[in-house]
């Protein structure tokens, strides 16, 4: 009991020396309200809080200005904001560092379209692998159809073995024909990216010439 009492006493002596500073100090709070009115409070209302106040002093010049609260609804639009805004200023950094990057990378246009280059040559080269290899997958398959049809041609019966071969030998077919088109459409990708970045390039170098000049 003897507690409670202590802590509501510190607590009407916070108050009262909080009342006294501000008298002391001449602060008072002004807002408006949603008509425009102004008002003036030696205190702080929920309505200055809902609207938004300045703290003045006793030669009536604001001190500080506080925003109004918002809403549950504003707050986590804003947060959204705060986020996208963070996000981009990420990205812009990031593409900043990678121009910065590549600039570094090559020295100039030859050493650029160099390294463009090797790397299409690579993607060929897995490309031309797998169409030797899908040659010879489909040559396989076309050898066991082979064997199936003259069994059937004469009158004999496909040995399971022989079905769960070609069906086999199907999907092999069919993946190496998919990872063909795949590295095909990387290639065409590559070569795409290629010619943005060539572009993006001469930009930056024309930016840094300009610079220097």
């Amino acid at each position: 009991m003897r507690k409670f009492v202590y802590a509501v006493a510190i607590g009407l002596a916070a108050t009262v020396l909080t009342a006294h500073a501000q008298k002391a100090t001449g602060v008072r709070y002004h807002w408006r309200d949603g008509k425009g009115l102004s008002h003036y409070s030696d205190s702080l209302t929920a309505e200055a809080m809902k609207y938004g106040y300045d703290l003045v002093n006793d030669r009536g010049y604001v001190v500080r200005h506080v925003e109004r609260q918002l809403s549950p609804e504003e707050r986590a639009a804003a947060d959204q904001l705060a986020a996208e805004q963070a996000a981009q200023r990420r990205a812009a950094e990031a593409r900043r560092r990678a121009d910065l990057q590549m600039l570094n990378a090559y020295g100039d246009e030859t050493a650029l379209k160099q390294a463009q280059q090797s790397e299409l040559d690579s993607i060929d080269q897995q490309i031309n692998t797998t169409r030797l290899n899908l040659r010879s997958q489909e040559k396989t398959l076309a050898d066991l159809l082979g064997r199936a049809a003259d069994m059937e041609r004469a009158k004999e019966k496909v040995p399971k073995y022989l079905v769960e071969s070609i069906a086999d030998q199907r999907n092999v077919v069919s993946s190496q024909r998919g990872t063909l088109d795949r590295l095909q459409d990387r290639r065409d990708a590559a070569e795409k990216e290629a010619a943005q970045q060539l572009d993006h390039y001469r930009a930056l170098k024309k930016a840094q010439d300009e610079q220097r000049h």
